[in-house]
C-alpha cells in the first residue's frame, strides 16, 4: 500500500475504526465482556460500543497493542504504514518527526508493533529439509580489540546468540534468542534442539555446520547433514546458505536502522524481522499485522 491508498482509504479516524472493526470482528461485533451481540455504537465516540445485554461499553481496541494510548489512531495507522513501507524498518527519531509525537511515544509505539509482529502461536510446521544456524547479535568489533577478546566475533563473543530454523521448501523462518541457561551455558545441544523442536516436525532433513551442539540430532529421528566450513560452504545440496541469508538481512536492518539493540528488547527485533520475511509476498502485510494485534 502506497502512501495515495492510505490516504484515501483512512481519510478520518471513523474510517480507521471501521477498518479494523471490519479485522476484528469478522463475524460481527460481539461484546468483550459477555460474547452478546447486542451491541449499539456509542453516538460521537465511535470507537466504544455499549451492551444491552450486560450493561458494559468497551472499545474495539480493547486487548490489543492500541489500548491505554492516547494517540491519535490516524497516528497509529500511519506509523504502521511506515513501518511496514521500509524495507529494514524505521527508527525511532525518524517516527517522532514524521507523526510529530515525543520520541518515547514513538520508541513504545515501535515496540508495540514489533509485539504483533511476534503475537503467533508457534507450531510444528516445518518438514522436510530444514536448516539450523546461530548467530551473535551486538556493538561491532573495533579493528584493533583488546587482548581478552571483548568483541571476539563468532562463537567465544560476549554478543547475544541467536538461532535460527528455516524450512528450505517453504521460506519461512523461526528464530529466538538464546540467552544462557542456569549454568551460564550458551547454545548448549539441548537448547537448540528446544528450539528445534519448536517448528520441526519429526523425521526432517536437518542441514547444520560442524559445530558440536548439533551432534545431539544424532540421537532424535532427524536425518542430520553437516557441512563443515573450514574446508566448503556447500557441499551439493548440503549449506546453511538461506539462513545465513536471513541473518545478513537481521544484521543489516539492526547495524544500518537501529545501530545497537539491547538484550532485553533483542526478541522483539528478531520478531520483527522473522515477521518482514515470512510475509514478504503477502500484499495484505498491514491487515495481518492488524490481526495479530489482537490479545497482547
Amino acid at each position: 500500500m502506497n502512501y495515495l491508498q492510505f490516504q484515501k482509504l483512512f481519510s478520518a479516524e471513523e474510517a480507521i475504526i471501521a477498518h479494523y472493526i471490519s479485522i476484528r470482528y469478522k463475524e460481527g461485533i460481539k461484546c468483550n465482556h459477555c460474547n452478546s451481540d447486542k451491541v449499539y455504537q456509542v453516538k460521537d465516540r465511535p470507537k466504544f460500543f455499549y451492551c444491552s445485554h450486560c450493561i458494559n461499553h468497551f472499545s474495539v481496541f480493547k486487548d490489543t497493542i492500541f489500548e491505554h494510548s492516547s494517540t491519535d489512531m490516524r497516528k497509529w495507522f500511519y506509523a504502521i504504514h511506515l513501518f511496514l513501507n521500509g524495507k529494514k524498518g524505521i527508527s525511532g527519531c525518524q517516527l517522532q518527526r514524521e507523526i510529530d509525537v515525543t520520541y518515547k511515544t514513538a520508541w513504545r509505539m515501535l515496540q508495540q508493533i514489533r509485539k504483533a509482529m511476534g503475537n503467533k502461536e508457534v507450531q510444528q510446521s516445518f518438514e522436510a529439509i530444514v536448516e539450523i544456524d546461530e548467530t551473535y547479535v551486538g556493538g561491532k568489533p573495533k579493528k584493533n580489540f583488546n587482548k581478552d577478546n571483548k568483541n571476539k566475533r563468532g562463537r567465544g563473543t560476549k554478543k547475544s546468540p541467536v538461532v535460527g530454523v528455516i524450512d528450505r521448501q517453504n521460506k519461512q523462518v523461526h528464530a529466538k534468542v538464546a540467552l544462557p541457561n542456569k549454568e551460564g551455558k550458551k547454545l548448549t545441544g539441548k537448547q537448540l534442539l528446544s528450539i528445534l523442536n519448536e517448528v520441526v516436525k519429526q523425521s526432517s532433513i536437518v542441514m547444520t555446520d560442524e559445530f558440536k551442539s548439533y551432534n545431539i540430532l544424532s540421537k532424535t529421528e532427524h536425518i542430520h547433514l553437516k557441512v563443515d566450513h573450514t574446508k566448503e560452504y556447500v557441499n551439493g545440496l548440503i549449506h546453511t546458505n538461506n539462513i545465513e541469508s536471513f541473518w545478513a538481512t537481521l544484521k543489516r536492518g539492526i547495524y544500518g536502522i537501529y545501530h545497537s539493540v539491547s538484550t532485553k528488547y533483542l526478541q522483539n527485533y528478531v520478531n520483527e524481522f522473522c515477521f518482514r520475511y515470512n510475509n514478504r509476498d503477502v500484499e495484505s502485510m498491514f491487515d495481518l499485522l492488524l490481526l495479530q494485534s489482537i490479545n497482547i
